[in-house]
């Protein structure tokens, strides 16, 4: 099994909230749909604490001086200069002080470089963290009012809206069609329904995907509306875990940082047992003074003066030309480890990908690519109502692309029958002044649940017996392994002339046929890999998105793709199991941030330099 300090056990942290139904949670928590009272609040936030996640407290100007003036080479001419404040002012009747202001100029010179490029770096960096003040919408003594998102606590109503960022982990307890958006959490870009009561049967949570009761920390709402009771803020939230396990584990020396405390290290090791030897072999020869003069002479000779000189103007110029194409460097030596690396982590989506729907198949059963199928499915997301997701933007981009919206100017929406994640489709019902239609898209198994006939060759209606059913699965498999994500679309004709249509009226409708989505990879990714690996550094996928679509997107890219790994089979594993997987594994799939912490940690525990592009 894999160490505990890379799992967040779920079932515990969420599984009550989750089970309950709105009711008994409001009743257990004595919860009081009116919001909470300011001597409620108080108590609180005095019992809880503010909703923070804790971060390392921010450097002070003179943290980032010592860190650059006690750097490894400058100990070393410090010391230096200690010892010939001795021979070269103490001892002489006419004190010398040329050697040691030299010494001290150059330890000055690049300490000053380095400070103030980090300094200014850090502080930048820290502006526009300011600029992010962020509020939220709460009910408190029956009042809608604005806080800032540190200041709700424990029983706190939420008021949520589309564009709404998630202020702490929530119990949802009232809905309108709430579509999360999670990939900050699990890497996928789907959103994600919430809802009251929860249909889920599962006993053992080990995914928070499974938690459509629950909204989280961090994440955002896409669509629609709802009302949340605050039952986790700051450290002890998903997110919060999620950032503590990255804390607890203490951030490993950079292979410059290493490279520079080994030569230290070698010099001082040098110093240590030539400059005793050299002093006693001319102690008997010279006064001691002279003796000892000549072996500080001779580790001031084996000390590179100029090495951290060098060091810091070639670091800070490169942060200076880095700063001029909009990069903030934070640590001069960060130039210098990007440049050691020999594997380089990267995630899939918006950093390989483009992170944009396309629509890029609209196929009739039969395979063929059918216009006809756009049109349909365009009316579908046309008429949708609420803020489009990305499927339906990608169908109505594609739709307007090919002049195919001018179709419905010819239609009148008549009715909806909204997107739910039981039955996983959505009909919308539409009037063209000859028939109403309905037209419904959504997963492929629910589709076909509800068809009973499709179109032959001449247009005319044929059964969907069994063996079209195993032939329209397998196009589909062929489509999904392609990395395609598949929709099926059907239809209904001449529909009865009423306004309202429920579930029970999806059913003997005609499947028409598929329509399929690519986030494409981005033109640029290809190259950039092709150079990394020609430079020696091997490039590792580390992605929260499916099997089918990752394969597709490494095909694409040159990246071997014949061993994905998922982030189940991880949690299965030791440390050393997983370091075995590592060496001949570049592409893991469906993986939490936590298990992509562990992979990145078990690699840097190995010796290797690891550097992360998200």
């Amino acid at each position: 099994m894999s160490n505990n300090k890379d799992n967040i056990d779920i079932q515990k942290m969420y599984g009550d909230y989750f089970y309950l139904n709105k009711d008994d949670f409001i009743k257990k928590y004595n919860i009081n749909l009116n919001g909470l009272s300011d001597d409620e609040v108080n108590q609180n936030i005095n019992r809880y604490g503010l909703n923070e996640i804790k971060e390392v407290k921010s450097k002070k100007w003179y943290h980032y001086l010592f860190k650059s003036l006690f750097s490894p080479f400058s100990c070393i001419l410090l010391g230096i200069c200690f010892v010939l404040f001795y021979t070269d002012v103490m001892l002489p009747q006419v004190p010398n002080y040329a050697n040691i202001l030299v010494i001290l100029v150059l330890v000055a010179v690049s300490t000053l470089l380095e400070f103030f490029e980090e300094f200014k770096s850090n502080k930048a960096a820290e502006k526009l963290k300011a600029l992010v003040a962020t509020t939220v919408s709460i009910l408190r003594s029956n009042e809608e009012i604005q806080v800032p998102v540190n200041k709700i606590t424990i029983g706190d109503i939420v008021l949520l809206s589309a564009g709404s960022i998630i202020p702490a982990d929530l119990r949802i307890i009232e809905t309108n069609n709430l579509y999360v958006g999670q990939s900050a959490l699990t890497g996928e870009s789907d959103s994600v329904r919430k809802v009251e009561n929860t249909n889920s049967k599962t006993s053992n949570i080990d995914d928070i995907s499974v938690l459509d009761t629950i909204a989280f920390m961090g994440t955002n709402v896409i669509s629609g509306s709802a009302k949340g009771i605050v039952i986790k803020i700051g450290n002890d939230t998903f997110f919060g875990n999620i950032a503590k396990s990255f804390s607890d584990n203490q951030k490993p020396k950079s292979a410059f940082e290493t490279g520079i405390s080994s030569i230290s290290n070698l010099l001082i090791k040098f110093m240590l047992i030539l400059i005793p030897i050299v002093f006693f072999i001319n102690a008997w020869k010279h006064e001691s003074i002279t003796a000892f003069t000549f072996a500080v002479a001779i580790a001031i000779g084996i000390t590179p003066l100029l090495l951290p000189v060098i060091l810091s103007s070639s670091l800070s110029r490169g942060a200076i030309r880095m700063s001029k194409k909009k990069v903030i460097v934070k640590k001069l030596d960060s130039i210098q480890n990007f440049g050691s690396m020999n594997i380089l982590c990267t995630d899939k989506t918006g950093t390989l990908t483009e992170d944009r729907i396309v629509l890029e198949k609209y196929l009739d059963v039969y395979g063929n690519e059918n216009i006809e199928i756009l049109k349909t499915v365009f009316l579908n997301s046309y008429f949708q109502n609420g803020i489009k997701s990305n499927i339906d933007l990608a169908i109505i981009e594609r739709g307007k692309h090919l002049n195919v919206n001018i179709c419905a100017k010819n239609y009148t929406k008549v009715d909806e029958i909204p997107f739910d994640f039981m039955r996983r489709r959505l009909s919308i019902i539409v009037n063209n002044h000859h028939e109403i239609q309905m037209i419904t898209k959504g997963a492929l198994e629910e589709i076909l649940s509800i068809s009973s006939t499709v179109k032959d060759a001449n247009g005319n209606l044929i059964p969907l017996n069994k063996e079209f059913k195993t032939s329209i699965r397998n196009l589909c498999n062929s489509l999904n392994s392609d990395g395609f994500r598949v929709l099926a679309v059907c239809s209904k004709y001449s529909l009865p002339n009423k306004s309202n249509f429920t579930v029970k009226d999806e059913n003997n409708m005609t499947l028409l046929g598929f329509i399929g989505f690519l986030d494409p990879p981005k033109k640029s990714a290809k190259n950039s890999i092709e150079k990394l690996n020609n430079a020696g550094v091997r490039v590792i996928v580390l992605t929260g998105d499916n099997l089918e679509v990752t394969k597709y997107i490494c095909k694409q890219l040159n990246i071997n793709s014949q061993n994905i790994i998922l982030g189940s089979q991880i949690d299965r594993l030791s440390d050393m199991a997983v370091t075995r997987i590592l060496k001949k594994t570049n592409i893991f799939a469906k993986l939490s941030p936590i298990q992509k912490a562990r992979i990145v940690r078990i690699l840097r525990e190995t010796g290797n330099t690891v550097r992360i592009l998200r």
